[in-house]
């Protein structure tokens, strides 16, 4: 049975790790996706001591929940792809933190943004820094077998396995690999969701279910915050696709509900939406 987690931001806020993951446990979740986004407060995990380290392994051993993936979001600020030299260092310097980091932790997956820039004017210039530097990250990764996952993303940059597989390309190696976001993926009108996950297979390490309504020429499209099943996704159609090509990697809700009083109705309204299509798709969940 493929495993279900929970990204962090979908839980409370100021809780220590170990009441997080047996929150997450409490609410029927295999693991939880850690959050390193670009605010200092999540970069600063980064430079966490070994005894801060350790409290959070102690955490996962106590809980029996696993951290299996790590969002690195914290790029958006710190770009790879950017022209100015001091912040393309800042952006290897937080890669080769969030490795060692990972390498400490148990994390097997570190979930990459795919943006060349976020803040910055996209070029030629950019797309070719932000290879340049990937291929470093990846080699940092390889020494750690850590897995290099690209997501499809909210930005045109990244929108499609078929951009994806492009990269892949100048750098085929086994620690690069796909995290596909269903919603991301179903957002961007020139994308067909099931020819690109099917151009996935193989290369497709762990899958974000989240909800999303469409880019039109009118409007640029919500990533964020969308209940379920009031977006554009096909989720049946995504995951019998996925099934049919024996998908066996993890599914993580993304959700954003830490500052929610009802973060909990939230999670189990997802759960109660998600789970039979899941099902009916032919992924073994229990409801």
């Amino acid at each position: 049975m493929n495993t279900l987690g929970i990204y962090e931001k979908a839980l409370p806020k100021n809780i220590s790790w170990e009441e997080r993951l047996q929150l997450a446990k409490s609410l029927g979740f295999d693991f939880v996706e850690m959050s390193i986004d670009e605010t200092d407060e999540r970069l600063a995990r980064l430079d966490w001591s070994k005894n801060s380290r350790n409290e959070v392994s102690q955490a996962i051993v106590k809980t029996g929940v696993t951290i299996q993936s790590l969002c690195l979001s914290g790029h958006r600020r710190y770009p790879l792809g950017s022209v100015d030299p001091v912040i393309r260092e800042k952006g290897l310097e937080i890669m080769a933190k969030a490795i060692d980091l990972a390498s400490d932790l148990g994390i097997r997956v570190i979930q990459l943004a795919g943006y060349d820039v976020y803040y910055e004017k996209k070029s030629v210039a950019t797309r070719s820094f932000f290879i340049e530097n990937l291929e470093k990250s990846v080699a940092l990764a390889a020494r750690k077998q850590i897995t290099l996952a690209i997501e499809i993303m909210d930005d045109s940059f990244m929108s499609s396995i078929t951009k994806y597989k492009r990269i892949k390309k100048q750098i085929p190696s086994p620690w690069l690999q796909v995290y596909p976001d269903l919603g991301n993926l179903s957002a961007w009108s020139e994308n067909d969701p099931g020819y690109e996950l099917e151009l996935g297979k193989g290369a497709i390490v762990a899958t974000h279910l989240k909800d999303t309504l469409a880019v039109t020429d009118n409007f640029s499209g919500k990533f964020k915050g969308v209940p379920f099943g009031e977006g554009c996704v096909d989720f049946l159609g995504c995951l019998k696709t996925m099934k049919s090509f024996s998908y066996n990697g993890p599914f993580l809700i993304e959700m954003w509900s830490e500052e929610s009083s009802d973060f909990k109705e939230e999670i189990k309204a997802a759960k109660a939406f998600l789970l039979p299509i899941l099902k009916e798709a032919g992924f073994n969940y229990e409801y």
